[in-house]
Formats: structure tokens, C-alpha cells, sequence
């Protein structure tokens, strides 16, 4: 079913702008203009990336998802639909921009387009910006806890092949040199939430959609 694209919010003074084939042709929205000048180059250093951040109501402890003591069921979270939309701002096709404050990625097209995703973020302490470029890809990636967020969760397994019960999805783009990543997840209900420790989650639908777009060297711009 298509969906009604909406016109975006203006984020930071001018607004703000971090992915498998849409299912269906998206609407066009309004016209959006997320600057008035170019991202800057800043870099980051932030805490290690830990995919395993429980979701509210749910105690850490490693399980067949990661957590052993799971709250009372809640309500079922619509998923955020991906769009077609107008895209004014200076970038190559082909460059993703995430917008940490908005919890939306864009996947920039010519003509003056993006497509929009609906991602999850950094939660407060780990967000960063910064421009980098994709380094590697991989479809159902394995992954292996870093040192730092073993320290905070020794529970946490040493390693775990790729799969569907892996924290980072059906497929994964490497950010640089960096720990980060934009990577799928089995938590699709933290979309649009700020949980992560810096990396950028999707549902597995949508990161599977912009694997087959996104290219290795293309470059990645985050917003707070």
C-alpha cells in the first residue's frame, strides 16, 4: 500500500538529514531542505558499539535474543515507511545521510530525491557525527562483541555467527575503521528510537533495500 509521504520538520536551524528494492513505487513528498550549507568533517570518539541494548521494560542477560527477563507484552509499533521525497541539499547520489535527531536516514538520488528510512540511533552518551565513507559489506554478517562492551556485559557471547537471532540483522555496511555500523537488527521495534551505543539500526527489510544500493566507498554523513 503506498504511503502518503509527509514534509519534515525543520531540524536544526534549516533542518537535518544514516537501508533491499522498495516493495512498492513511494509517494513524493513535499520539497525538503535539511541546509543552508554543507555538513562539516568533524570526527568522533565515542564509546564502543553495543548492539545488545535492551529495549525498555526488558533486563540485560544473554538469551536466544540477548535478554532473559522479558516485561509485559507491549503494544505493537508500526513500522515507519520508506519513502520517495524531495532532497535539497548538496550531496552526491549516491551519499547516505543520517539525521540522529530526526531517526531518519536518506539514500541520496539524482534529481533533487532520497530515499527516506526510518533508523535507530545512538541513545544519550553515544551519539557522534562525522563523515566517513562505507568500508565493507556483508550479508548476515557474524559478530564479535569489542573489548569495551564486554566489559560493561561479560554476559555477552564472544562470538555469534550470522543469523536471524544475531544483533546485527540480515546485512551490515562498515563505517570507516570505526566499531560502527548500519546493520539490520531482530529488534525491529527499536526503530525510531534512540537505544543503540552509536550504531544505526534498521529492520532487516530496509537494510536488505539499501545493501543493493549503497556501494563500498560511498560516503556516510551523520547529523546530531
Amino acid at each position: 500500500m503506498k504511503t502518503l509521504a509527509t514534509a519534515l520538520a525543520g531540524v536544526l536551524g534549516a533542518g537535518v538529514i544514516g537501508i533491499c528494492v522498495l516493495g512498492a513505487s513511494p509517494v513524493t513528498a513535499a520539497p525538503y531542505d535539511p541546509f543552508e550549507t554543507n555538513a562539516g568533517e568533524e570526527y568522533y570518539s565515542d564509546p564502543a558499539y553495543d548492539p545488545y541494548t535492551a529495549p525498555r521494560g526488558v533486563e540485560p542477560g544473554y538469551g536466544s535474543r540477548g535478554y532473559s527477563v522479558q516485561a509485559a507484552p507491549q503494544a505493537q509499533v508500526a513500522p515507519i515507511p520508506r519513502e520517495l521525497v524531495a532532497f535539497n541539499a548538496n550531496y552526491k547520489p549516491g551519499t547516505i545521510v543520517v539525521s540522529t535527531a530526526e531517526r531518519r536516514l536518506y539514500f541520496v538520488l539524482p534529481g533533487g530525491e532520497a530515499i527516506r528510512y526510518g533508523v535507530g540511533v545512538g541513545r544519550p552518551g553515544f551519539t557522534w557525527s562525522g563523515t566517513k565513507t562505507v568500508t565493507a559489506k556483508r550479508e548476515w554478517p557474524s559478530w564479535t562483541p569489542p573489548a569495551a562492551m564486554l566489559a560493561r556485559r561479560p554476559d555477552l557471547p564472544r562470538y555469534m555467527a550470522g543469523g536471524v537471532e544475531n544483533p546485527l540483522g540480515a546485512r551490515a555496511m562498515y563505517i570507516g575503521n570505526t566499531e560502527y555500523r548500519i546493520h539490520g537488527s531482530n529488534e525491529p521495534d527499536t526503530i525510531g528510537q534512540a537505544v543503540s551505543s552509536g550504531c544505526i539500526r534498521m529492520t532487516n527489510e530496509d537494510v536488505t533495500d539499501l545493501y543493493e544500493r549503497v556501494k563500498v566507498g560511498a560516503k556516510v554523513v551523520v547529523l546530531n
